[in-house]
């Protein structure tokens, strides 16, 4: 009986010893299990953040590559027609009107970005004052030289291929010189501000050449002194001139 006993607990500690072993063994092959697949997954995730690396190197290749210079020039040929408009202070119903011109013109434009440039734009031209209403009869007034520098900041749109159109809005400081009397005894209109505004497009034929035309407006407005049978007078000339200019673009 005593063996009997001694047998069924040895078997029973027997057993309970194989199924802490049992339950042992299948925790280790469980958290071996979840470790490879981390392994795995993590290996997959350096590979992916790696690709990511390359694509983005990639890209900014390709955006650094798309212009060798910021640099950019054009040629043009330029019409400006001017706004008939003025007056001499104390003259009721007097009025101006002035010649508009065709000269040569160039530009000069940096870009800061694909999109963000300014551009510096450099031409001169003379015009002729008319006397318009009241003071009508006096005819060619003078004649004056202007040179309008102007400066503006430019959006350029990049998603039409070729096709580059751009709006700017800026600054003008407007010189005039080499002022010379009409019928008028003396003549001098003053140096001025103005502002401006810009629209246009290039379409790039190749990678460095392309065909401009541009379009401003200019808003500049001088006030000016004026002698007449020895009487001094001054007024405002309105010029407010559109300037039209088709030429040549060519980026560095």
């Amino acid at each position: 009986m005593a063996r009997t006993r001694v047998g069924v607990v040895q078997g029973i500690t027997a057993a309970v010893i194989l199924m802490v072993m049992g339950q042992q063994a299948a925790a280790a092959d469980l958290v071996q299990a979840a470790s490879v697949p981390e392994v795995g997954v993590l290996a997959s995730d350096e590979g992916d953040l790696a690709s990511d690396e390359g694509d983005l190197a990639s890209d900014e290749g390709d955006l650094a590559s798309e212009w060798t210079s910021p640099w950019q020039i054009r040629l043009r040929g330029l019409g400006i027609i001017t706004q008939d408009s003025g007056y001499v202070n104390g003259v009721p119903g007097s009025d101006l009107s002035y010649s508009g011109s065709v000269v040569p013109e160039l530009d000069i434009t940096y870009f800061f970005t694909d999109n963000i440039a300014t551009e510096l734009v450099l031409a001169t031209t003379r015009a002729n004052i008319y006397g318009e209403g009241a003071v009508g009869g006096l005819g060619n007034i003078g004649t004056v030289w202007m040179l309008p520098p102007t400066l503006t900041l430019q959006y350029h749109f990049t998603d039409f291929g070729a096709f580059k159109p751009y709006v700017g809005a800026g600054v003008n400081y407007t010189m005039f010189f080499n002022q010379d009397a009409g019928s008028a005894d003396a003549l001098k209109v003053k140096n001025t501000f103005g502002t401006a505004l810009q629209v246009g497009f290039d379409y790039m034929v190749d990678e460095h050449w392309g065909i401009n035309f541009d379009v401003k407006k200019l808003f500049l407005k001088p006030d000016f002194d004026v002698t007449v049978a020895g009487a001094k007078l001054n007024g405002k000339a309105e010029l407010d001139p559109w300037l039209i200019g088709a030429g040549v673009t060519y980026r560095f």
